[in-house]
């Protein structure tokens, strides 16, 4: 029996399933679009977007991570500063051990690979390609970090985000 791979999968992340720190944030359905609005404060929050893909204890098989999009505007004003993207890899062990975790080495699109790209007002897709593309481990979990500073009037809203990977089953 033969196996599947399949090099051009997505899975849409939808921003209900993203955890956000500081500020009030509403889901909110305008014109058939969902998303998640921060309301306008002059305050640093974190987005943390679950990398919802599936995992394999064989080696070479399951999910392969290749690259991730973010969908999100930036409102009314840009931002004070957009300077983290980082992706996490943590792994939860056996009972008795902690979880360990880990920076994954990334590269962000030319349109997005500097603060200033990235806080600017307007609508963005921010591409985030893994350094080394890996298989998900079975016993393996990557968040998506991002941290932005807004600024008094800036509107943010998070619309999804999308996982690209390469299935192996």
């Amino acid at each position: 029996m033969g196996y599947v791979n399949n090099t051009q999968m997505s899975q849409f992340i939808s921003p209900n399933l993203c955890a956000f720190s500081a500020g009030t944030w509403t889901p909110t359905l305008a014109s058939n679009v969902f998303s998640m609005n921060r309301t306008a404060a002059d305050a640093a929050f974190n987005v943390f977007a679950p990398i919802l893909t599936p995992g394999n204890a064989a080696a070479l098989a399951g999910a392969k991570l290749l690259s991730i999009e973010v969908c999100y505007s930036i409102g009314t004003a840009a931002a004070d500063d957009f300077a983290t993207v980082e992706l996490e890899k943590m792994t939860l062990p056996a009972s008795g051990t902690a979880v360990s975790g880990a920076a994954v080495g990334i590269t962000i699109d030319s349109g997005h690979d500097t603060a200033a790209e990235r806080k600017a007002a307007g609508d963005h897709t921010m591409t985030i390609t893994l350094n080394s593309p890996a298989y998900i481990d079975n016993n393996d979990g990557y968040v998506l970090v991002l941290n932005i500073d807004a600024a008094a009037t800036t509107v943010f809203k998070l619309y999804g985000v999308v996982v690209n990977f390469e299935l192996r089953v």
